[in-house]
């Protein structure tokens, strides 16, 4: 017989994780450690909590990236169904955009426990190409996300064997590139929510559910000041027909 551990409910009472919503939950812990709680059936450390709530600060607004022109452009489309422009944003974090913390977070585990952390960096530098939590389109030379999420995960005694493998693999990845290629912001969130015991394998939950908060700020500004007209107009005139004539 299939069971769940997750939630249950009776006539008078709402019980989530063990504890009771109403009395236990409602009011007396944040929206994170009430996440953290339902996805692990704990209750996270004031430091878990402190890492995972700055890492949802980080992710939630990048600006108007695939994800968010995408939401605006369907809410445009279809207004009655706010829902259908934020699933239709959701689609778009993935292994280039937002969802790269799971790939980077993969090495990491990988290089971290390794027997020689060091050697196993510079292998990934030579097997894997273009390596998830590296670059930047505008933030050159330097991301100044990561060393905030750095300090933060330090300043709780989170920061430990994943934050040393990714300082790793940047030595090795500038080594191998002869030049300095930044950690970006998804590269630091990928070591510290693992430092802070987040498993690989749910690790860009994280990033959809910071993303669902940006992405209704932008159909909300779609609502007021509409720019899905102008985005559709400018993907028009940026990509002409280049096809036959009749």
């Amino acid at each position: 017989m299939t069971t769940t551990n997750i939630a249950t409910s009776t006539a008078t009472s709402i019980t989530v994780r063990g504890e009771d919503l109403c009395q236990a939950l409602i009011g007396k812990v944040t929206f994170t450690e009430m996440m953290w709680l339902v996805m692990f059936g704990t209750r996270p450390t004031p430091a878990q909590a402190a890492v995972a709530d700055a890492c949802m600060v980080a992710l939630m607004e990048h600006g108007l990236t695939p994800s968010a022109i995408t939401a605006r452009l369907i809410y445009g489309s279809s207004p009655d169904a706010m829902q259908g422009a934020v699933a239709a944003g959701l689609l778009g974090v993935g292994s280039r955009f937002v969802g790269t913390v799971e790939g980077c977070a993969a090495l990491l585990a990988r290089i971290s426990g390794a027997p020689d952390p060091a050697a196993e960096a510079a292998q990934v530098v030579v097997e894997v190409s273009p390596i998830p939590g590296f670059g930047h389109d505008v933030h050159v030379p330097d991301d100044p996300r990561p060393p905030v999420l750095f300090a933060v995960a330090r300043a709780h005694g989170i920061a430990g064997a994943h934050v040393a493998a990714l300082e790793l693999l940047a030595a090795a990845l500038d080594r191998a590139k002869r030049r300095h290629i930044t950690i970006n912001a998804t590269g630091a969130i990928a070591a510290v929510l693992a430092d802070a015991g987040v498993p690989v394998e749910i690790m860009r939950g994280f990033a959809l559910v910071a993303r669902c908060g940006g992405l209704v700020g932008h159909i909300h500004e779609e609502q007021r000041d509409p720019s899905m007209r102008a985005l559709w107009h400018a993907a028009e005139t940026s990509v002409p027909y280049r096809g036959e004539k009749p």
